[in-house]
């Protein structure tokens, strides 16, 4: 956006010198309306993948909890440090460097407290 154009909000839309009309850059950064549309779906696709993921981690963290149960109710550890390290792994392979990371807090979320 140029210094004559001037926006009503950070929703709004407003008028570039050329007469073109432009999103204004606080909620996409975008610059044009085609563009601006285009980052709003993604967020939108985004948003929903995000939800999906947190439904997926807490049925992980259910599953790991049933697994810490009767491997504690058998005289077994609540933590297998073996499989933790397979899970850390694949998700190294998968994933790179930050995978690790982001298996380390599944692993941390799906343990609970020791």
């Amino acid at each position: 956006m140029t210094a004559t154009a001037t926006a009503v909000d950070k929703n709004a839309t407003a008028t570039a010198p050329a007469g073109n009309t432009v999103i204004a850059t606080d909620r996409t950064g975008a610059r044009t309306d085609q563009a601006a549309g285009l980052i709003t779906d993604a967020r939108e696709r985004i948003d929903a993948l995000d939800d999906r993921i947190i439904g997926l981690i807490q049925e992980r963290m259910a599953v790991s909890a049933v697994i810490q149960e009767a491997r504690i109710t058998s005289g077994g550890r609540r933590v297998n440090l073996s499989r933790e390290m397979e899970v850390l792994g694949h998700y190294s392979d998968a994933l790179g460097k930050p995978g690790t990371a982001l298996a380390m807090t599944l692993l941390e979320l799906c343990r609970g407290r020791i």
